[in-house]
């Protein structure tokens, strides 16, 4: 398990710098089910970022990075473990048209406070749902 892990960190690595290093006309970064539980920090540099795939990973908190690019319209953090999101912040994202938590052990604050404060829409899953089928 630590070294599938260790696999994933370097490819996830790898294809962060080289979208970095190829320019800012990157609009997609596809890092699905890589075992990922946090985010490296020269995401934040993908300032032209459009949509970011981070499904299929193991965040267990929000990547508050994500917040700080002001092209993003689309963010997938589908199945992951996520409890909590700054709701606020995703409010004042200018750009972000879509973020998808389904199959996220969301808190029922999130599930209140969220749709009055936003303007894009947020999927998750029914409250008390369990992981999708394989």
């Amino acid at each position: 398990m630590l070294k599938k892990m260790g696999e994933a960190v370097a490819r996830v690595a790898r294809k962060v710098n080289e979208t970095v290093e190829n320019g800012s006309d990157t609009l997609e970064l596809h890092l699905e089910g890589n075992f990922l539980h946090r985010l490296p920090s020269e995401v934040s540099a993908l300032q032209h970022l459009k949509a970011i795939d981070l499904s299929r990973n193991q965040f267990q908190d929000f990547p508050e990075q994500l917040t700080t690019l002001p092209a993003l319209e689309t963010i997938n953090l589908e199945e992951n473990e996520i409890v909590d999101v700054p709701v606020e912040k995703l409010a004042a994202m200018p750009a972000l048209r879509c973020i998808d938590l389904r199959f996220n052990p969301l808190n029922a604050e999130v599930r209140v406070i969220a749709p009055p404060l936003i303007k894009f829409d947020m999927l998750m899953s029914p409250e008390g749902a369990g992981a999708p089928p394989p």
